[in-house]
């Protein structure tokens, strides 16, 4: 089955897409996404064959995809896992859950889009009903740029069911955070609790004044939405 999926995937790669992508991604030496090859196929086509290929595809064809240098087997190989995902049973999702975590400290979800579009949808999906969600906090303090990222992003599921308090405290967490990428990711989800609950996003932000210590990339994700006579305060340090 692997084989007619690359078949198609073939069928569908841009080399021109291809160059694009590896210069957006930094696939150069020394950046995040270094080593990352691109067929330069377009994500809309990517979720087609996802979806025409998900019922067919093992756990173990999952794996062989996300092993691959090749970015979109891999983001084909998250796609599939959120739609087995999707149709599993209780104790189907929490071997889809732990095959994850595993893939993602094998280092084989390893750049931004294959996070975001997995971490909340199964990461977080599983652990919205949980009490227990200690796996989020070993992620955020570990050294793996994308489990961090994951433990974040994985707080989405949450916020969209109100529920913040996670989301604050891994934004702690990561509050000192070196990456650019983690900075993103966090002001991205504290715009998300404050488009939901902005009393709650403010006090956070001005707790200790979190706003004047936090790298200026995660605030101004982080206000984005805010009014600008108030985003101007937040950026000025006069809140």
């Amino acid at each position: 089955m692997l084989e007619k999926l690359r078949k198609e995937m073939q069928k569908n790669a841009n080399s021109e897409k291809a160059e694009i992508l590896q210069g957006f991604f930094k696939t150069g030496v020394g950046q995040y996404g270094e080593g990352d090859v691109f067929l330069g196929i377009v994500v809309p086509m990517q979720r087609k064959i996802a979806k025409q290929f998900w019922k067919a595809v093992s756990l173990e064809d999952i794996q062989e995809l996300l092993n691959s240098e090749i970015h979109e087997e891999r983001l084909i190989g998250i796609l599939i896992l959120i739609e087995k995902y999707k149709i599993a049973d209780d104790a189907e999702k929490k071997k889809i859950f732990d095959f994850y975590l595993n893939a993602a400290g094998n280092g084989r979800i390893n750049n931004w889009d294959l996070v975001d579009l997995s971490a909340p949808n199964i990461v977080g999906d599983f652990l919205a009903d949980k009490e227990d969600r200690k796996v989020l906090y070993d992620l955020a303090r570990g050294e793996n740029l994308w489990e961090k990222r994951i433990a974040i992003i994985a707080c989405f599921a949450f916020i969209r069911k109100q529920d913040f308090k996670d989301a604050l405290k891994i934004s702690e967490i990561l509050l000192d955070d070196k990456h650019d990428l983690i900075h993103k990711a966090v002001g991205w989800m504290l715009r998300e609790i404050g488009k939901r609950e902005q009393e709650v996003e403010e006090r956070f932000l001005q707790e200790s004044e979190r706003y004047k210590k936090m790298p200026r990339t995660m605030l101004r994700y982080a206000i984005e939405r805010f009014e600008e006579g108030k985003r101007k305060g937040y950026l000025g340090g006069v809140v």
